[in-house]
């Protein structure tokens, strides 16, 4: 098997070096194993953002440059001045999360690394985006304080055609054990919310989140931690966060890995 071409990297990634004979292993590796595994057996691999390799699916370098950590809002995590905690929005309007929690941007290179996990088929993202979340300011006590983590689920439809749910997936690899798929159920599917703004996809999401009613009582008085890929509008998390409340629970809050600023269209 030969290994196509790549760009010399910019960064502190070393230079593309040939092993032929571990060329086959690492492609073998990559497309039937998880990531982690790749990790923990010490081959080489690619960054998937400079190019480089040996290196984790992204490198030290680019996870430095690309994820620095910034002032977010606590209700929202739309990006602030320093010194600001929440946002005038969530000040005028508070919305039912108790706290909100985003490791990044969605932005170069982040929206291309979340396409890949969601629409290409890579469920193998999910650890190095769990890895980035708990490397975040605030997600690593969020994680320790909640008593369920609940990610947001698909639609039957949507989860066929994907074979997974990401964030399903990435729960999983923050806290397994604390992770309860199937509490909160989409019962009604939804248009594609892709291109709306967030009064049309409050809209559409109306009677869509229920919880499961044999299950309801694992609510009563406690913590969940809602878990997603991005927070576009914020509309599908409160309304989430909203079910979740009426169903019993005392605190819901919200952990993404991206965070959309709408107000930069």
């Amino acid at each position: 098997m030969s290994v196509a071409p790549h760009r010399t990297p910019t960064t502190r990634c070393k230079p593309a070096a040939r092993w032929p004979i571990l060329d086959t292993i690492v492609l073998h590796r990559f497309f039937t194993k998880p990531w982690r595994a790749l990790a923990h057996a010490h081959l080489p691999s690619q960054c998937a953002i400079c190019g480089g390799w040996p290196a984790q699916r992204v490198c030290e370098h680019c996870a430095a440059s690309f994820a620095q950590p910034r002032p977010r809002c606590r209700s929202c995590a739309l990006p602030l001045p320093g010194g600001a905690t929440q946002c005038g929005q969530c000040l005028l309007h508070p919305p039912p999360l108790d706290t909100c929690i985003a490791a990044v941007d969605y932005d170069y290179p982040w929206a291309g690394v979340l396409a890949d996990f969601k629409f290409h088929g890579d469920p193998s993202w999910a650890a190095p985006l769990a890895a980035l979340l708990r490397s975040t300011p605030w997600a690593e006590p969020a994680i320790e304080a909640a008593d369920w983590l609940v990610p947001i689920p698909l639609t039957r439809e949507r989860l066929g055609e994907r074979g997974f749910n990401q964030a399903q997936r990435i729960a999983l690899a923050l806290a397994s054990g604390k992770t309860r798929d199937g509490l909160l159920l989409r019962v009604r599917a939804t248009p594609d919310q892709h291109a709306l703004g967030r009064a049309r996809r409050l809209a559409n999401l109306q009677a869509v989140f229920a919880v499961d009613p044999l299950r309801a009582q694992e609510l009563s008085g406690g913590t969940v931690l809602l878990v997603d890929d991005v927070m576009t509008t914020g509309a599908t998390l409160h309304t989430a966060a909203q079910v979740l409340r009426r169903a019993g629970a005392a605190h819901v809050s919200a952990l993404v890995v991206a965070r959309a600023d709408l107000r930069e269209r």
